[in-house]
């Protein structure tokens, strides 16, 4: 093979300019509805869109903001090193969908509020939303933190950019459009970084794979070097990617991200009705899907392509999460515009996430913070103090993308932050939701303990690497290449075998060393089951004194096409709600809030008389809406 030192392209005229424009368009979008909703200075407005979403935007919003550059550029690096096994994430991903839809968002969409946090304290006390609040910053600060790290990574590759300085830019796009126009606009801005994505990533399947001298050659490269062996039902805890820890922990940990996450909710509940919020769960699968399959073929081709002469092997880039950028740099370089479609790619999961991000962290604080100790603000004061929010949410998340380059590789380090609160905070929801006797004690204590065990598992293991007979990463090939390797990269693998096997003890090679997909059944279970035990030994709560929607059982998720959960009312339960999260409708300006009231009413009905229906929506879940009115 060529020497790949001398092959690698670099950034164009082209390329610059196909990377600004995304910039530009996105910022474009934010301006225009800063514009449009200037006259509608709620807090509504700016935090759920008026709750008239439509579900087509907010499913490409989800999928946007999910498959972030974690997945454009850590993905098919993880193929690379380990094979096609990340494909089965599939299946996951469809069990979380289908929970999300109609275990979750039920309960949340019917109760009105606008933080899922508000859910704990109808269900159990003030003191475990503020918990529950503060763990959810904490998590996603750190996690959007290595959402940016990432993309700044590939432009650094690439470019040679500076990596702090392209770090800065992104943090100053996502809160300036953010900021501008709100939920709306992140979701619409979602919608366009989707098509770039798609555009992006297919762009490098078709020319990758006719470097690779085909599809057919690359699948036959691939099966030959093992990266097609996707079924390994090995049921060791320890293993990293198996069928059991894709499924079972992928399923665990999505359903963290995606249940009872703020930043998934809001843009569910930012719909004009439930059925509109549950098939954008249902669209956003699909989109799920053809990321997915693009990512993992992705990591296929540049398998085949660098089959011979692995560039991290032999010291051409530092870091695996490098080789996808400098994959593209030398399959397009040639072609002016087309590296710069790629990094624009990574780019749009990147700020689709992090604007999400920063504004379910401005929504939370708001309702959870700001609102709770001011309650008499004025629809202006509450708007402008939630854009104040983003701001500072912003700059917080931006800089906190320096510890994310310690991290290690970023699928690992994004997974293993969400495991280790959000398995926690999905058993606390479950408990609360699932388990109408779990009383206030019980759901304190269960979070704890959850905590403690998958922040001490996960910490552990970041001391302590999992030794390569855990993780088992497959052969990667220099034989092919015709230049001098370097010092650093032909002794790469050698330093990391040997500083992995000194200095451990047993916990480094048991408990440690857990696929980090368990993180989040870890600290589930801890907090579940430490939850029933400490409420069954202080006395449990009487179901009967639980407000009435805030509990749903099993039965109702597997019977939801029955007739009875087609016509129940719902419109006495959300009555009996009480006003949480409604904060703008203790403001002054009711007017606004009179107008923009009317205005959904209106879409609901004529929603309704086009014939709309759903197998678990029909009018009485409208109604719930009107209740208010």
């Amino acid at each position: 093979m060529e020497d790949k030192s001398h092959t690698a392209g670099t950034f164009q005229v082209g390329d610059y300019v196909v990377f600004a424009s995304l910039f530009v368009v996105s910022s474009g979008i934010g301006v225009f509805f800063a514009i449009k909703e200037r006259k509608k200075a709620l807090s509504k407005e700016f935090l759920v869109g008026g709750r008239e979403m439509s579900c087509g935007p907010v499913a490409l919003s989800l999928t946007a903001s999910f498959m972030s550059a974690v997945t454009v550029i850590g993905a098919p690096s993880d193929v690379y090193r380990y094979g096609a096994s990340y494909v089965i994430f599939g299946i996951a991903y469809t069990f979380v969908v289908f929970f999300t839809a109609e275990l979750f968002l039920p309960v949340f969409y019917r109760s009105g509020i606008t933080s899922t946090y508000e859910y704990l304290e109808l269900r159990f006390c003030k003191l475990v939303r503020v918990a529950a609040t503060l763990i959810y910053i904490i998590q996603t600060i750190l996690y959007t933190a290595v959402v940016v790290y990432a993309p700044a990574l590939a432009l650094n590759q690439v470019t040679g950019f500076d990596l702090w300085g392209s770090i800065f830019a992104t943090g100053i796009v996502c809160t300036f459009y953010c900021t501008l126009g709100g939920l709306k606009a992140v979701v619409w801005t979602d919608a366009f970084q989707m098509v770039v994505m798609v555009v992006g990533f297919l762009t490098v399947l078709i020319q990758g794979a006719s470097r690779a001298g085909g599809i057919e050659s690359a699948w036959s490269t691939a099966r030959s070097g093992g990266r097609m062996d996707v079924f390994d039902f090995d049921i060791s805890p320890l293993r990293r990617h198996t069928f059991w820890t894709l499924t079972v922990g992928g399923t665990f940990t999505w359903l963290g991200v995606y249940g009872v996450n703020q930043s998934t909710i809001q843009r569910c509940i930012s719909c004009k009705t439930e059925g509109h919020a549950r098939w954008a769960l249902y669209l956003n699968l699909l989109g799920l899907w053809i990321i997915l399959f693009c990512a993992v073929v992705s990591g296929l081709i540049m398998y085949a392509f660098y089959s011979r002469c692995d560039p991290w092997s032999a010291g051409l880039v530092s870091a695996p999460d490098q080789l996808m950028p400098y994959f593209v740099m030398e399959i397009l370089g040639a072609f002016p515009g087309l590296p710069g479609l790629f990094v624009a790619c990574a780019f749009s999961g990147t700020l689709s996430t992090v604007a999400a991000s920063i504004n379910a962290l401005a929504t939370v604080t708001y309702e959870d913070f700001v609102s709770q100790c001011f309650k008499d603000l004025s629809n202006r004061a509450a708007n402008w103090i939630s854009k104040a929010l983003c701001v500072v949410f912003g700059v917080a998340c931006t800089t906190m993308a320096v510890a994310a380059s310690y991290m290690g590789g970023i699928v690992q380090a994004a997974l293993s932050i969400h495991g280790m609160c959000g398995g926690p905070m999905l058993g606390l929801f479950s408990l609360g939701i699932l388990f109408p006797v779990t009383n206030l004690k019980g759901a304190v204590g269960g979070l704890t303990v959850g905590i403690a065990l998958s922040f001490w598992v996960g910490v552990g293991a970041f001391i302590y690497p999992a030794p390569s007979n855990n993780t088992r990463p497959l052969e990667l090939n220099t034989a092919g290449c015709n230049f001098n390797l370097t010092a650093d990269g032909s002794n790469q693998t050698s330093v990391t075998a040997s500083a992995l096997t000194s200095d451990r003890y047993w916990l480094a090679d048991s408990w440690y060393s857990m696929s980090y997909l368990y993180y989040s059944a870890v600290g589930f279970i801890g907090t579940v089951a430490a939850g029933l035990l400490i409420t069954l030994l202080t006395g449990p709560m009487d179901p009967k004194k639980i407000k009435p929607g805030l509990t749903r059982s099993m039965k109702d998720v597997i019977c939801f096409c029955s007739d009875k959960s087609r016509h129940t009312d719902f419109s006495e339960d959300k009555e009996d709600l009480g006003d949480f999260g409604m904060a703008w409708e203790k403001h002054t300006d009711t007017e606004g809030v009179i107008k923009m009231e009317e205005k959904v009413k209106s879409d609901n009905d004529n929603l309704h008389e086009n014939g709309y229906t759903n197998a678990a929506f029909d009018h009485n879940e409208t109604s719930q809406v009107q209740a208010k009115l």
